[in-house]
């Protein structure tokens, strides 16, 4: 469902072809694009409503697209939750940076353990 309250049917292609706009330049495939929309394909179906709307999908696109690329991930960001200012750059790129850093904390948690057990 989109924004204006028309309904229309999912397509794989309007994800690949949103996100190719906010890969450009960045070194992601065609190959790229082509899972990451059947990532969020997959879990929007596992949600299983028979109807979403624009912003559940494009909220679906987010983690996949960070995982895939930060930079594209922030300038999907930028325009899908409507930065304004440098203010909201700064504010994601903080929480990227802080889970990050949380994710390497852990890995390297991970990874001691492994080297103290027999």
């Amino acid at each position: 469902m989109k924004r204006s309250g028309a309904s229309e049917p999912f397509s794989r292609e309007k994800i690949v072809n949103g996100v190719r706009k906010a890969c450009q330049g960045r070194p992601v495939s065609e190959d790229d694009l082509a899972l990451l929309a059947q990532r969020v394909e997959e879990a929007l179906r596992a949600n299983g409503s028979a109807e979403l709307d624009a912003y559940e999908i494009g909220l679906s696109i987010l983690g996949p697209l960070r995982e895939l690329d930060e930079v594209a991930y922030l300038r999907f960001a930028s325009v899908y939750q409507a930065f304004s200012s440098l203010e909201d750059f700064e504010a994601a790129i903080t929480v990227l940076r802080s889970e990050r850093d949380a994710e390497r904390a852990s890995i390297g948690g991970m990874a001691a353990e492994a080297v103290d057990s027999p």
